[in-house]
């Protein structure tokens, strides 16, 4: 419940607590009184010293909140954004005043970090959405609510505003077990699963050898399903299954979770050399089109197709969809010129 003693502007936002706040976290109750502003941006300022409880300086987000205490918060100035704005070129799929759907090419990283300090889509973002990032919570960046891997290409909504980025975020967090979340990807993989369709139910986490590699772990880790089905099997002159493409729907979005799954039923995805490399050998029982359009594809066979959710400002359903690009799509035809080709 809001309370009836609230002062706010754009930097300074007072309140007192009611009694349907007292007890719970600092940091919490703020992010309910002004949900334009995230829980975790709230947290950050009040480590930063911006917060007082009845005029005393509060640097703890769990603090318990009592009946009465008088809450100030400084929200900042938007700051310059870090990353710096470059010019890279965007489709666009969609665009309004909280969000942007974008298809990513394969090769664009999504957000900088090591090794990428620039180049990535947050740049490009920085430079296409200008002053229309509201930088409010004192931070003017896009916000980044899911990722798709370097190679990977396809679909991927970004949050222009903090209110947005809470709506989105408490979507994605929800894996698409409230109905309002749907994403599906295409893949070229290796043979052909038993079944047309099925489900891989498992645990990931980082591989304790390479960090930079997930792994099924039978204990500790994160769940992560995915649902599998079989669009179109291919097969060669002696009726050997030698690939597939399938459809996979995520309930669960782990780092690398499709590449993985997929390599731990025994289909690993056609072009990944992290997870598939003991595969690499299966690339000669491909036409020898097939084989150069493998070489230079450079990437896994692995595209997000489908998007939907709810709009986190006026809560329409919203659904897009994406083609693979023309180095997928090379590869899928000169299979089907070369091998035989069955719809599922």
């Amino acid at each position: 419940m809001v309370s009836d003693c609230v002062m706010t502007d754009n930097q300074y936002r007072t309140f007192c607590v009611s009694e349907e706040q007292v007890g719970d976290r600092f940091d919490r109750v703020l992010s309910l009184q002004f949900p334009d502003i995230s829980r975790s941006r709230f947290k950050q300022l009040i480590k930063a010293g911006t917060a007082s409880i009845n005029n005393a300086p509060v640097a703890d987000p769990s603090r318990l909140l009592a009946d009465g205490d008088i809450i100030a918060i400084a929200i900042p100035e938007p700051e310059p954004a870090i990353p710096q704005a470059e010019p890279i070129p965007l489709s666009i799929i969609y665009e309004d005043d909280a969000l942007i759907v974008i298809d990513k090419p394969s090769g664009l990283v999504v957000h900088p970090a090591a090794g990428h300090w620039t180049g990535t889509l947050v740049n490009a973002l920085i430079a296409h959405c200008g002053d229309s990032l509201s930088g409010i919570g004192g931070v003017r960046r896009p916000g980044i609510v899911h990722r798709l891997d370097k190679e990977t290409s396809g679909l991927l909504v970004v949050a222009k505003h903090d209110q947005a980025h809470k709506g989105l975020s408490e979507q994605f967090a929800a894996h698409g077990r409230d109905g309002r979340l749907q994403r599906a990807y295409v893949a070229l993989v290796w043979g052909t699963p038993a079944r047309p369709q099925g489900t891989v139910d498992t645990h990931l986490d980082r591989k304790a050898t390479n960090r930079q590699k997930m792994a099924v772990v039978k204990s500790g880790g994160k769940h992560a399903i995915t649902h599998y089905s079989l669009l179109e099997s291919f097969t060669n002159g002696e009726g050997r299954f030698i690939l597939s493409q399938i459809e996979c729907r995520l309930e669960t979005g782990r780092t690398h979770q499709i590449r993985v799954h997929m390599a731990h039923v025994g289909h690993p995805v056609l072009g990944d050399a992290t997870y598939g490399s003991g595969y690499a050998a299966s690339a000669r029982n491909l036409p020898e089109d097939a084989q150069k359009a493998l070489q230079t594809l450079k990437r896994q066979a692995l595209h997000a197709a489908q998007l939907g959710f709810e709009h986190p400002i006026t809560g329409k359903a919203m659904t897009f969809r994406s083609n693979p690009p023309g180095d997928y799509q090379r590869l899928l035809e000169t299979c089907r010129k070369g091998l035989r080709s069955q719809k599922a």
